[in-house]
């Protein structure tokens, strides 16, 4: 028997009439034999208000008083969406995080809390699957936790988006459907870009990274918890219909990385200088366009006031210092290019990054104390890559490591 997992977003059930647009989704799925579990955001943007009513208290509310009171919003949007499935003569039950069979267990870090994915999943197959067995509905709060005293706990802001794919992975379910307020995945934002056209797929990688950087489709963290064996897909509500195409998230391949890890092959440095460069349109490219030609890949790019660096694989250093020559010598604003080999390049990684205060100052601290150089540091949201000397490699890869243990607890 299919099993899906539908998750809809705030604005897609932000008044009754897109409540009961998305309920007869639901229950038309259900009529053709699907078990399905429900998973809802708050109602439009009833998260907002409620966070703006309770920052306007002159004392202030705790973080822990705070997720209480964000936690209103899924709250009630379970109550009315099981009430429009049992209109339709579904069998629906609302699970609120007060109840003795709420799934969701977390640690009690209010605000942004852990999941504990092991015990989740134990009290989902205990008390959710059953219903779904029994062709009833669960109607389950979006973005919510408890902690191990009972306290209600919230995953961060867009959460909604975690719970449906931690619901899909601990139900084994067939599939999970996103369901918000846009066609699908987007080559870009279509209020920003007109043209902007529906992706067909899109990798579990490349959701993430879109999502990390802006895209507010889908929470990076969600990503987390999709199974490679799971059908994922974004649809629109407009249509009412849970088969519509869509896009369908794909994998994740199974290669993702968190954690330190060392590129294995030394790296150089080659550095071009010029005061009026980083004013001047297309300096980048006219030096690393010879590089391309040749197939020489490029690791990482450094840019400064008067300088840029590019880095590449030790073994082309020769090779490439020619080729960016050729160029300096032929343009007026490039004066000189020199380069530096025997560079190792570590490369830190996790979703934490984007939540922690001081994450670079935390990892590279220890490596001060040692007195090991750290020549460059390049960023991302969540990834750095740090340049040191090739002969400390091993030991900054152990600091590194041990820095990490601390900032993911």
């Amino acid at each position: 028997m299919k099993r899906v997992v539908v998750k809809f977003g705030g604005t897609s059930i932000g008044n009754w009439n897109r409540v009961w647009l998305g309920a007869k989704a639901v229950y038309r799925e259900y009529l053709r034999g699907t078990q399905v579990a429900v998973v809802v955001s708050a109602m439009g943007h009833t998260t907002d208000a409620l966070i703006k009513a309770a920052k306007a208290s002159k004392r202030g509310v705790s973080k822990k008083e705070l997720d209480f009171i964000m936690a209103l919003g899924e709250r009630a949007s379970v109550r009315v969406f099981a009430a429009a499935l049992r209109e339709l003569g579904a069998d629906a039950r609302y699970i609120d995080p007060a109840q003795e069979d709420w799934p969701v267990i977390t640690d009690s870090n209010f605000g942004l809390a852990n999941i504990d994915f092991a015990e989740t999943r134990r009290r989902t197959r205990k008390y959710i699957l059953p219903l779904l067995k029994r062709r009833a509905i669960p109607v389950i709060c979006g973005f919510l936790g408890r902690d191990q005293d009972g306290n209600i706990t919230t995953i961060g802001r867009g959460g909604g988006d975690i719970t449906g794919f931690l619901m899909g992975k601990c139900l084994e379910a067939d599939e999970v459907i996103i369901v918000t307020d846009v066609r699908g995945v987007m080559t870009a934002d279509p209020n920003k870009v007109p043209g902007a056209e529906v992706l067909k797929t899109i990798t579990v990688e490349e959701m993430r990274d879109l999502a990390r950087f802006g895209a507010q489709v889908m929470h990076p963290r969600a990503m987390s918890y999709k199974d490679p064996h799971i059908r994922a897909r974004v649809i629109d509500f407009r249509h009412g219909n849970l088969s519509v195409g869509g896009t369908t998230i794909v994998g994740p391949s199974g290669d993702e990385f968190v954690g330190v890890r060392l590129y294995e092959k030394p790296l150089a440095m080659l550095t071009v200088v010029g005061e009026e460069m980083q004013t001047t349109p297309g300096i980048l490219v006219k030096a690393s366009a010879p590089l391309s030609r040749a197939g020489i890949n490029i690791f990482g790019v450094s840019i400064g006031p008067r300088s840029f660096s590019l880095y590449v694989a030790e073994e082309d250093m020769q090779r490439a210092l020619k080729l960016i020559h050729n160029t300096v010598v032929r343009h007026k604003l490039m004066k000189s290019v020199t380069s530096e080999g025997s560079l190792a390049m570590i490369i830190a990684e996790s979703e934490r990054f984007i939540y922690t205060p001081g994450v670079i100052a935390k990892l590279t601290e220890p490596l001060a104390n040692a007195r090991i150089n750290i020549i460059e540091i390049l960023s991302s949201r969540t990834s750095i890559s740090f340049f040191v000397n090739w002969d400390d490699r091993k030991d900054a890869l152990k600091l590194f490591r041990q820095a990490m243990k601390e900032i993911e607890g």
